[in-house]
């Protein structure tokens, strides 16, 4: 099995060096200024052990832990460098100035001064431009001067020529000079070890081992071997390269490559005999050409510090791509090789990839590509256009139906092809070697997916109207019915795919995975596919393999096999974002292990046989605050915190070896559910006091997870529920019982002499209702005495009125007969005279006037308030309403007022008027009840 593996792997590798190397490079992640937030210039990288990437940068030292960056300056806040991690100290170089930094006991990374020991032997101007570890110590170069570090002290070594670099190799440190030549370090000392002519005012990059010889690298003259102290030019096909581009950083893989860091130009990667492999530059996706410094990490990733940002190169993947910066591919749709050519379908038109490594256009071809397919010996070309014949550089049409989306051979027939297009299905037929098209009128269904269920039966998904069902006659002359799905049970008739899996016509939709039973001959959740590939998941890939490729809505594509549960492969989404053509995302098959992925300007080749490399590393407690204020984290004990109630707990996590990675936790005490954690910090709030315990894991949107990691929290109680809260319950019940009994005492006397008041406040009463009492009395005997007063008063007002209605009527009477008997007055004057008289002692105004004073002391005030309530009564008025209060009739009131009883009812008619009386209301009534 390994050895077929190692094959695959091989005929993988030639499948590439076949179509170039300059084309193609290895997953490449660029961080930018506004990811990283610092400078632009990045002078040099390292990479920990724990996983973290520290970079000089000209603001300060970087830190990534794979999934924040963070930037740390210098006290004197000058540019950083040189960086060199070592265990968990990192040691950085600037200007005038050297140390570490190490993590307190509260986690945070704090700054170490090694040249503060050293102030005055530290030349002006000075940058520390190296560090390596050298045995037991730590060495800093700069241009003029080497320190010695050994954990203790610091020594300076000055040299006579200017420093340009150093090197450790094996038990030897070896420093390179500009004029000098090469120099060994031998206890706190520099020795000469080699000087040659040539090496004069040349920049020696770097000094490595090279089989039993040493590999010198320069700037601008290419490499060297030095063996037996003979100085002999390698004469590798890369040197030209790096004298042209001029070298400025180099490292060995552990297999033996070469890695060449330029200036000008990027990174060039060359096989040990230094025959270039890949050039990675940023006309193939490195955001900038040049490289200040660069780092291989325990694993043989790349980290590049660049002139202007940090990229990360996945050398140790077998998994390439092929980026056109140029924009003329465009988004590709399909890639096939047909004998021995690479052919790239797109919405430009169709590509190959010529025997220089270089895209060449396909005459004519112009125009959208969706469908490469080999059948026999021909390749077929589903275009916008029609459907084509490729041969070599040769487009050829067969087919003028527009939208050729995808091809596929009629079971049991040899030469016969059913194709779906914009205008529903077209069938191809090669008879006598020639091809012969023919297009079913009967379903005009726009058909990008399409299978066979059996020799005479397929179906056809639409892309807003379901799925069809679609039978043909014995001949494939004619369709016979096609029978429309959308009411048997499809959970969505939008955006279906349909596949043939293992003899299942089986469905894709929006609510997961479905099927055809045909016993029901209905569609049915497909339990099976929705647990094995995924319920979001589709794929992406030809169904009629074991090996399925899928992509799922979080972005990651898998590799999933029926017969092997373990995942062949999972592709990062962090090297394809933004890069997919969505909804249209395909996987070709090169050959039995190489695939090929389409991608917006290019594609992806796969090695679907190297396993994932994406595994997850337990998370790591970076920092815990309380309160905000950070703990020592060395008290903390068996993984427990303990802090009091109502503080909020922080908890800064990393996992810095695992890639495209999140954090998940639970609290197990409160329920079993993992939340996902946004950033690399959680805080805790509101919990209640008690034990709990909290786990944390590295999680990944493909659903790999890592071990979890238990963090026990201890929360106190708070002091109303602890023992001193209880003491204080004690002592204050105690207090409470005192307080009790004192105002209980208090409280009786209280009572007792409130009794005392309350009876000398109920015999005042009783003296008080007395008094009131007698009081009411007197008021009710005057009351009493008044009324009889009113009562006698009326009479007499009766009386008198009576009295004067007798002497008006007998005054009216004998005035009646004189006037009868007028005749018998000799003297008219006198006659008259006597009249006069008669009429004024029937009618006195005296009279009235002291019956209208009686009459107000009897009725009090009733003149004022009936003028107040009717304004517009007259004297007259009044009168009558007087001698109707009296209860005298119109007949006893006509003598009164010297007019007829006639009279009297009708000026009693006209006072019901002024009175706004209703019909129904008497005018005696109202003024007898009259207030």
């Amino acid at each position: 099995m390994r050895n077929r593996s190692i094959i695959l792997t091989i005929l993988f590798y030639c499948l590439i060096l076949s179509v170039g190397h300059a084309q193609f490079s290895p997953s490449i992640k660029n961080y930018s200024l506004a990811e990283y937030k610092a400078a632009n210039q990045n002078w040099d990288i390292s990479r920990a052990e724990n996983g973290k990437v520290y970079v000089a940068n000209s603001s300060g030292l970087l830190e990534y832990d794979a999934l924040l960056w963070k930037l740390y300056q210098l006290p004197n806040n000058t540019t950083v460098r040189s960086v060199l991690t070592v265990d968990d100290i990192v040691y950085t170089g600037s200007y005038e100035e050297f140390g570490y930094w190490q993590k307190d006991d509260f986690g945070v990374l704090k700054y170490h001064s090694l040249s503060d020991t050293i102030l005055e032997k530290i030349s002006p101007n000075e940058d520390i431009w190296g560090i390596v570890k050298f045995k037991d110590k730590i060495i800093f170069r700069s241009f003029s001067n080497i320190y010695i570090y050994d954990y203790n002290s610091v020594v300076q070594l000055k040299s006579n020529s200017l420093i340009i670099s150093f090197s450790v190799i094996e038990d030897n440190l070896y420093v390179s000079t500009l004029s000098e030549g090469i120099f060994s370090l031998k206890d706190n000392t520099l020795e000469p070890f080699y000087f040659n002519d040539v090496l004069i005012d040349t920049k020696i990059i770097s000094i490595n081992k090279y089989d039993d010889k040493l590999l010198l690298m320069t700037s601008l003259k290419g490499s060297y071997f030095l063996k037996n102290n003979k100085l002999i030019s390698t004469n590798f096909q890369i040197n030209e390269k790096i004298k042209q581009h001029q070298l400025n950083d180099f490292s060995i893989l552990k297999n033996g490559e070469m890695v060449f860091g330029t200036i000008k130009d990027g990174v060039f990667l060359t096989d040990n005999s230094g025959n270039l492999k890949f050039h990675v530059s940023k006309e193939n996706g490195l955001v900038n050409n040049t490289v200040l410094g660069q780092s291989l990490d325990s694993s043989d990733n790349l980290w590049l510090g660049l002139d202007n940002g940090i990229a990360n190169i996945e050398l140790n993947s077998t998994n390439y791509f092929f980026n056109d910066v140029s924009g003329k591919l465009g988004a590709v749709y399909d890639i096939i090789s047909f004998k021995g050519v690479i052919y790239i379908g797109t919405n430009t038109g169709l590509f190959r990839l010529d025997t220089n490594q270089k895209l060449e256009f396909v005459e004519g071809s112009q125009g959208q590509v969706w469908d490469l397919t080999i059948i026999g010996d021909e390749l077929f070309c589903g275009h916008n256009e029609g459907t084509f014949l490729v041969d070599d550089n040769t487009f050829k049409k067969i087919s003028s139906f527009t939208g050729g989306w995808t091809i596929k051979k009629v079971p049991e027939r040899s030469n016969t092809y059913i194709q779906g297009t914009y205008s529903g299905l077209v069938k191809f037929e090669k008879k006598e070697g020639e091809w012969t098209v023919k297009h079913f009128d009967k379903a005009m269904i726009p058909s990008r997916f399409l299978v066979f269920e059996n020799p005479h039966t397929a179906w056809v998904a639409h892309e807003t109207k379901g799925i069809y069902k679609i039978r043909f006659d014995d001949d494939y002359q004619t369709i016979q019915s096609v029978e429309n799905y959308q009411q048997k049970g499809i959970s969505s008739n939008y955006n279906i795919r349909v596949y043939n899996i293992k003899n299942d016509i089986s469905f894709k939709t929006s609510e997961g995975w479905q099927k055809y039973e045909p016993i029901l001959d209905s569609i049915v959740p497909y339990k099976l596919l929705n647990t094995k590939l995924g319920k979001h998941s589709y794929i992406i890939s030809e169904d009629d393999t074991n090996l399925f490729a899928l992509k799922n809505d979080e972005g990651f594509i898998n590799f999933k096999s029926f017969t092997n549960d373990d995942e062949q492969l999972v592709l990062s989404d962090d090297f394809l974002k933004n890069r997919y053509i969505v909804g249209y995302e395909n996987v070709s098959k090169i050959n039995d292990s190489v695939y090929a992925l389409n991608l917006d300007n290019g594609f992806m080749m796969i090695n679907s046989t190297t396993p994932s490399n994406y595994a997850l590393d337990k998370p790591k407690i970076e920092m815990v605050a309380v309160g905000g204020v950070p703990i020592n984290l060395s008290e903390i004990t068996n993984d427990e915190v303990r802090f009091n109630f109502n503080e909020n707990i922080t908890i800064e996590l990393s996992s810095a070896r695992s890639v495209n990675h999140f954090f998940e936790y639970k609290i197990s005490n409160t329920d079993n559910l993992w939340y996902k954690i946004d950033g690399n910090k959680v805080e805790f709030s509101s919990l209640k006091d008690g034990n709990y315990t909290i786990s944390f894991r590295t999680g990944s949107n493909s659903g790999v997870v890592s071990p979890a990691l238990d963090l026990q929290i201890d929360i106190l109680p708070p002091w109303y529920r602890d023992t001193f809260g209880f003491l204080l319950y004690v002592l204050i019940a105690v207090l409470i019982g005192i307080v009790f009994y004192v105002m209980q005492k208090k409280k009786i006397e209280k009572e007792q002499r409130l009794i005392k008041i309350k009876y000398q406040k109920e015999q005042q009463k009783l003296l008080r209702e007395k008094t009131l009492e007698n009081e009411k009395q007197i008021v009710e005997l005057k009351n009493e005495a008044l009324q009889r007063e009113i009562k006698l008063k009326s009479k007499q007002l009766a009386n008198n009125a009576m009295a004067l209605v007798k002497k008006n009527e007998t005054l009216q009477e004998i005035k009646k007969e004189l006037t009868v008997n007028k005749e018998g007055f000799n003297n008219h004057y006198s006659f008259k005279k006597l009249l006069k008289k008669l009429d004024n002692s029937i009618v006195l105004k005296d009279e009235w006037e002291v019956f209208e004073n009686n009459f107000s002391q009897v009725h009090d005030e009733f003149f004022e308030r009936l003028k107040a309530k009717h304004t517009k009564l007259t004297p007259k008025d009044l009168k009558i309403c007087a001698y109707i209060k009296m209860n005298l009739s119109s007949k006893e009131i006509a003598p009164l007022m010297n007019i007829s009883a006639r009279g009297v009812e009708t000026h009693r008619y006209r006072l019901k008027k002024k009175l706004d009386l209703e019909n129904d209301i008497s005018i005696t009534d109202y003024l007898l009840n009259f207030k």
